[in-house]
């Protein structure tokens, strides 16, 4: 891919929760996957592990669960404003989007978790580091969300159903040191791929410790 494709792609991925029921050739499914593991990992102990649920009733459980922990979220944001940086249209679209999302779920072709497996540690690093356990599989479900966009895809990064994390592993039988980390819908959008917005670089970045701004280079 030439840089021009990459950072188009990467310009362009945004979060797409409204998904058609077509499915997806199990070879781009793979193709994704395999974008997944090219991510850097931890040690290179590559202890991601990763489901892809396909079948309907098992869809239809995870939707149950999806939907109990959207019940949770959607109460949490029900009185918050929008962000400072988001005009409050655009918030509310969002919202409806998750809901549509969390309505639907079972409808969508493809829901992909990407896991991660525990890893044996010292006790006195296992509180240090447990909140950088994420750096070993994150990396990897950026790689699909790109891979998803190169190909069409829709997709979003959701973390729902690690809400109810002894349910969800239940209905996917995940031994007990495989933990859920994402689940991505996958599948054609609804709508169309666009320019993500964000805050400007010079807004977040500061230069040598925190309050020196970054200025954009002329």
């Amino acid at each position: 891919m030439t840089e021009s494709g990459l950072f188009e792609v990467m310009f362009s991925t945004r979060s797409m929760r409204r998904l058609r029921p077509d499915p997806v050739p199990d070879e781009v499914i793979y193709k994704i996957l395999d974008a997944g593991i090219r991510a850097a990992s931890g040690g290179n102990t590559q202890h991601w592990r990763f489901v892809v649920v396909t079948d309907p009733q098992i869809k239809r459980q995870i939707h149950q669960v999806y939907q109990k922990g959207w019940n949770e979220v959607q109460a949490m944001y029900q009185n918050r404003p929008a962000p400072p940086h988001m005009e409050g249209g655009k918030f509310r679209r969002l919202l409806d989007a998750a809901s549509y999302l969390a309505e639907h779920l079972a409808e969508v072709p493809v829901l992909l978790f990407a896991c991660l497996k525990e890893r044996p540690m010292p006790p006195q690093l296992a509180a240090k580091l447990a909140r950088l356990s994420g750096s070993s599989i994150y990396p990897a479900v950026q790689n699909m969300l790109l891979a998803c966009r190169a190909f069409g895809l829709g997709a979003t990064l959701t973390t729902v159903c690690s809400l109810y994390e002894d349910e969800i592993k239940a209905v996917l039988n995940l031994p007990h040191d495989v933990s859920t980390y994402a689940l991505l819908p996958i599948g054609y959008p609804q709508g169309k791929f666009g320019p993500v917005q964000r805050m400007a670089v010079e807004e977040v970045t500061c230069v040598d410790g925190w309050g020196t701004a970054f200025t954009k280079p002329k």
